[in-house]
């Protein structure tokens, strides 16, 4: 597998590291908010297009609480991972739930995580060390508790071969080719839920330019009726 080759339903893999509660109160490098709308928006994306998602956590009970229930609502059959260690790569479980999926030739490992710095790190380092996987960073689905922390992590990891991507790339990267029609409907969909100013062109551009009715009914329109 090479990194010139894109990202495909038929060749990434995704894991989420750590996207609970505790961990994201610690988070100053992206607004938590935008943060979490990323973090579901890539897993409604993966829910899409069919690819293979682990869900792994750390001290769930004892510090970082639950799972952001948004999170887990798209993925409501998916085993959580549950760790000790700040690496990932560390837990048996993950290993073999990555290892499964790269058997089948997913062997481009797309990641989202907190922190960036710390749990993010370390688990790409580890596993590009000891696999032949490839580690897709998704730094706008990730944060650190500083923007230097998130900054440097990246370039930390840049350096050692990760290739940093954001969510909305990894989607399009997916989707490829607007004919294909048989995702079109649900990207779109979730373009309009989850990608801001992209999100409104889109509704603007089908009821302004296309003349398509609004997705919503709502009342009718009253006025103008300047006062006197």
């Amino acid at each position: 597998m090479s990194k010139l080759e894109v990202l495909t339903p038929a060749n990434s893999q995704l894991i989420f590291i750590d996207q609970q509660p505790q961990m994201a109160f610690g988070v100053q490098s992206i607004d938590r908010q935008a943060l979490k709308s990323n973090v579901v928006g890539l897993g409604k994306a993966a829910k899409i297009f069919n690819i293979p998602t682990t869900i792994t956590t750390v001290e769930t009970e004892s510090f970082s609480g639950h799972t952001y229930p948004e999170l887990l609502a798209v993925f409501p059959e998916n085993d959580i991972l549950e760790r000790t260690s700040m690496n990932s790569w560390d837990d048996q479980n993950v290993r073999d739930a990555l290892a499964r999926n790269a058997a089948n030739g997913r062997k481009k490992v797309i990641v989202s995580g907190l922190w960036t710095e710390v749990c993010n790190t370390t688990f790409a380092l580890s596993c590009l060390n000891d696999t032949d996987y490839e580690i897709y960073m998704v730094a706008d689905a990730s944060g650190g508790t500083s923007v230097d922390a998130h900054k440097y992590a990246m370039d930390r990891m840049v350096q050692a071969g990760v290739i940093p991507v954001t969510w909305q790339q990894v989607l399009l990267e997916w989707q490829r080719d607007w004919a294909r029609r048989e995702t079109y409907d649900a990207v779109t969909s979730l373009v309009k839920e989850h990608s801001g100013a992209y999100g409104m062109g889109i509704d603007y551009a089908y009821t302004m330019v296309h003349k398509a009715a609004e997705r919503v009914s709502h009342g009718k329109r009253v006025g103008p009726n300047p006062a006197k």
